[in-house]
């Protein structure tokens, strides 16, 4: 896992829930290359259309509120999102994501901080957010030694097969 996380932003509102993030009438889709092509339509019809992998979500307040549903943090790893940054994050969703490996990072004022199009570097060891196409700066709040733990192993499964493999 990258400790810096550099990439063009995407940024959305308060209260973007698990739907706007995956629409539920793709639901039974599988493929995680199927489920990729409809990250984020919801809000952004043009998302995947812009989207480079490693790119950056960057949101108000209540990120993925809505439903426990996994698909919603499946599709931003389908699709390869290097990191999402938001004032605060619906809990369940929060959890989700770490388990399935994409650093969520809680940043107050990121929504204020960043336009479309700006470029992030994330420091998620420090915490130190830097808007490269501004020079402004912020900190997050840091990871606690598990959570970093669990994001290095790829996730929170990664993370139990490779301790039961060391164990056996």
């Amino acid at each position: 896992m990258e400790k810096v996380i550099k990439g063009k932003t995407f940024v959305f509102g308060a209260n973007i829930d698990t739907d706007q993030i995956y629409p539920g009438r793709f639901l039974d889709l599988t493929d995680p290359e199927d489920v990729a092509k409809h990250a984020m339509e919801g809000a952004d019809p043009n998302f995947v259309k812009e989207f480079e992998t490693g790119d950056i979500i960057v949101a108000s307040t209540n990120f993925g509120c809505g439903s426990s549903r996994e698909h919603a943090v499946v599709t931003l790893k389908s699709v390869g999102i290097g990191a999402i940054l938001a004032d605060s994050f619906g809990r369940i969703f929060y959890r989700n994501a770490i388990n399935l490996g994409i650093p969520v990072i809680v940043c107050p004022g990121i929504s204020e901080l960043v336009k479309k199009g700006d470029v992030l570097s994330v420091d998620i060891l420090s915490g130190k957010v830097t808007n490269e196409t501004t020079g402004a700066t912020l900190k997050a709040q840091p990871f606690s030694d598990y959570t970093m733990h669990i994001l290095a192993s790829g996730g929170i499964k990664p993370m139990i097969k490779k301790q039961l493999e060391s164990q056996a």
